[in-house]
Formats: C-alpha cells, structure tokens, sequence
C-alpha cells in the first residue's frame, strides 16, 4: 500500500537526498505496517520523534509501535524544537 512520509526540521537528514527539499516521500509498505515500523526503516532516533501526526491526528507515544497504517495515510513527524 502507498503512505506519504513526512519529516521536518532537522529529520528530514534521513530521508533521502532528493526529497529533503519537499520534506516528502511516497513509501510502498506492506499492509500491516505499523507508525513503529516506519520510524526502525529510517533509523529516526526516538529522541528526535517527539510529535507524530496521522492525516493531522495525534498519535500518543504509546501507540506508535502498534497503530496500524492504512492506504494513502500521510504520516506526519516532528523533532522536539525549542525556540527563543
């Protein structure tokens, strides 16, 4: 099934080169794909994943290892920023 992966601020570094431009990239994952299985195939550090979004919905941290993506769900994640 087809998701759209998006990363911002400093982890767009991890996707690859020709998308760090947009801050996106279509994935091809296998059905049962879970927010937790994304996140181990680009090696994000669980530090730097602080806010994840779902088609704009929170996901609580505790629910990313098992919350299951569907066809066309745009994930949305963020590092923790600070600001001045």
């Amino acid at each position: 099934m087809k998701i759209t992966l998006k990363l911002f601020a400093s982890l767009t570094d991890y996707l690859p080169e020709s998308s760090r431009y947009t801050n996106i990239v279509e994935l091809d994952v296998p059905d049962s794909a879970t927010i937790g299985q994304i996140i181990d195939i680009y090696h994000l550090p669980p530090k730097l994943v602080h806010l994840v979004l779902v088609n704009g919905s929170y996901i609580a941290p505790e629910l990313r290892a098992t919350r299951v993506l569907v066809e066309a769900d745009v994930l949305a994640i963020w590092p923790p920023i600070a600001g001045g």
